[in-house]
């Protein structure tokens, strides 16, 4: 079985984050198929997530496409880097009328 999935999440992701020689992917295959375990620098994170998680969708669907293709199940985790803090969400102003 290629590597090709590997290949390709790494030259996507490498175009999206700030840090590309930081980006590592691990490939593990079993009876469930293929999963890719993303590592990004703490900085990256967002770039790689995108706003309510559709840049990540958008790289599991492509991903599932590759994997249609070799005829195997494709799956992303993406770790979230040692020592990383998510930032609380900002409050909307409130609204006074």
């Amino acid at each position: 079985m290629s590597a090709t999935d590997q290949e390709f999440l790494e030259h996507l992701v490498k175009g999206i984050v700030d840090h590309p020689d930081d980006v590592k992917i691990d490939r593990k295959v079993d009876e469930m198929g293929v999963l890719l375990t993303l590592h990004v620098k703490a900085e990256d994170m967002g770039q790689v997530v995108g706003r309510q998680g559709t840049t990540a969708k958008a790289i599991r669907t492509l991903l599932r496409i590759v994997g249609v293709k070799s005829n195997a199940r494709v799956n992303l985790k993406i770790e979230e880097p040692e020592g990383s803090t998510r930032a609380p969400r900002a409050e909307s102003p409130e609204v006074q009328g």
